[in-house]
């Protein structure tokens, strides 16, 4: 490995939140859509 860890780390965190933001959204929304749901 010629690349230091250390300047991989912002590479990984930027993955993750572009996987984990939308993802987070969704099941914030899937919630709403069953609140209303159960509540009528």
């Amino acid at each position: 490995m010629s690349t230091p860890v250390k300047d991989r780390r912002p590479l990984i965190v930027l993955a993750w939140l572009w996987v984990g933001l939308p993802f987070a959204y969704g099941l914030y929304e899937l919630g709403l859509k069953v609140a209303k749901l159960f509540s009528g």
